[in-house]
């Protein structure tokens, strides 16, 4: 019976993405919704889309085997990405009336620095949007005790999310994600609701977390640590900021006041509500014991859903799982749609051709574009099954190459008029010459690789601008000398 419901809510989900699908007439209802989104829209998109699987199973498991400071990434992180974005970014970028973020890269700098930001970007999303689908693997492996193994689940989770991504785009992920986010926000409180009479309120869950130094946050005072700490917490801080799903949810607002507050908002939601599974997760200690050493030791994102269905009646089992789906899928349909959008219109539209590409082609291209994306996402997770990578180690990890390539131009070329075109070649190239060498010889360095990375592209940009109009300058004094001439000159030239 609950296998049948979860898949009675996987058909509906489908129906909603497949209605919204008749509201898309060209590439741009499919990229950006038309513009026309309200406030409670932008805000459930916000918060479904980052309301994912690392929020639910990754970020409570992280959260058991350390402690608060193990999750300065997510939710510290990615909620500041948000808010930073909706004060800082949204209002200006929205001004300028792009497609995508790789747009105002072309812009600013030229076309070549936008292929690169393209790729980059698109890139980073393959750990994001595998996470989801890994996440969908998992309880569809729970769900059936085992019949379905996670790989054939992961298959399974993916091939949903791309029948109603790839009709509807950015309508069927505002529609769909309106509609998950009220599963998510109702059926997590009603869980907690259920929970919390079991372990005798949240007062004893909290004691027990103290007691057992789970909600230390700082680091040591010595700077190693404060590297590292600073280090997760630009991540994700900074390095989610240049990302077509946050520029895409603004950008598909009514107006620019909408797209500020929709995302700093969302992003406070986002926060709050972080806390909520790590509640259930942690709960686990006061009510089987048993189960938390069980999974603690096999697979400790599996401790809340086997929580949930060993321990809860039935009806709240449909609930959770309910949730659980609508928080995956939500999350998913955006990262899908997100990268596939970058890469049509930012890398393979002026691969193409040099002309204008018609409307219904470069729609259907996008459309081509989210296919093979969704194939590629689907290898990965599947690789990264293989390897054991967890998911909020997968999330956190697809934002190190926005941060050390695509955060630097993005911010000088939007506060710095002197920022130029060889500022954001150098940024990008020593951000990634810096980080990849050090990723894969000393990842456990002192400094984070990432965060070598990201002072290199800082440096890059100075550097280049400054040489670039030192350049500039120089060419103009000697133009203005050749061009200046004495009077008399002037009449031996007569």
């Amino acid at each position: 019976m609950l296998i049948g419901f979860v898949f009675l809510y996987l058909v509906i989900s489908i129906g909603i993405g497949m209605y919204a699908a008749t509201k898309v007439h060209n590439a741009r209802d499919y990229i950006t919704a038309g513009r026309s989104l309200p406030i409670y829209i932008v805000l459930a998109m916000v918060f479904a889309t980052w309301f994912g699987a690392e929020t639910v199973l990754g970020i409570p498991a992280t959260f058991m085997e350390e402690d608060l400071g193990g999750l300065i990434s997510d939710p510290f992180g990615a909620a500041l990405c948000l808010v930073l974005f909706g004060l800082f970014f949204a209002r200006k970028l929205y001004r300028m009336n792009l497609l995508t973020i790789g747009d105002f890269y072309r812009q600013r700098y030229g076309h070549k620095v936008e292929v690169i930001a393209g790729i980059a970007i698109a890139l980073s999303y393959l750990g994001w949007v595998s996470a989801q689908v890994t996440a969908l693997g998992l309880v569809f492996n729970v769900l059936s005790d085992g019949q379905i193994t996670q790989a054939q689940g992961i298959m399974i989770g993916a091939a949903v999310v791309l029948l109603y991504t790839l009709y509807g785009g950015m309508w069927s992920v505002a529609l769909t994600t309106f509609f998950q986010m009220i599963i998510i926000v109702l059926g997590l409180l009603y869980i907690a609701w259920l929970v919390s009479g079991m372990t005798g309120g949240v007062a004893p869950v909290i004691e027990h977390a103290v007691q057992n130094e789970k909600f230390h946050f700082w680091p040591e005072m010595n700077a190693v640590a404060m590297v590292a700490f600073i280090s997760g917490l630009l991540t994700m801080g900074f390095g989610s900021i240049p990302q077509q799903d946050v520029f895409q949810r603004a950008n598909a607002s009514k107006n620019e006041n909408i797209a500020v507050w929709g995302t700093v908002l969302g992003g406070v939601a986002y926060f709050a509500f972080a806390a909520v599974p790590i509640f259930l997760a942690y709960s686990a200690n006061l009510i089987d014991p048993e189960l938390v050493t069980r999974w603690m030791a096999e697979d400790s994102q599996k401790l809340l859903p086997e929580l949930v269905k060993g321990h809860l009646p039935l009806f709240a089992q449909i609930v959770f799982y309910g949730a659980l789906l609508s928080v995956i899928m939500s999350t998913a349909s955006g990262t899908l749609l997100a990268p596939s959008v970058t890469l049509a219109e930012n890398v393979l539209k002026g691969w193409i051709t040099r002309k204008n590409v018609s409307d219904q082609k470069m729609l259907l291209m996008t459309r081509w574009v989210v296919g093979i994306f969704s194939v590629c996402v689907t290898l990965y997770a599947l690789w990264a099954l293989e390897h054991a990578t967890g998911i909020h180690q997968m999330v956190e990890n697809a934002y190190k190459v926005t941060l050390v390539l695509a955060f630097t131009p993005l911010v000088a070329g939007l506060y710095w008029k002197r920022a130029t075109t060889l500022g954001a070649y150098l940024a990008m190239g020593m951000g990634v010459a810096t980080w990849l060498p050090l990723e894969f010889l000393a990842p456990e360095a002192d400094i984070p690789p990432q965060f070598a990375g990201f002072l290199m592209s800082v440096f890059g940009m100075v550097a280049g601008s400054l040489l670039t109009n030192f350049a500039d300058r120089h060419a103009d004094t000697q133009r203005k000398t050749r061009n200046h001439t004495s009077p008399g000159e002037m009449g031996i030239g007569d």
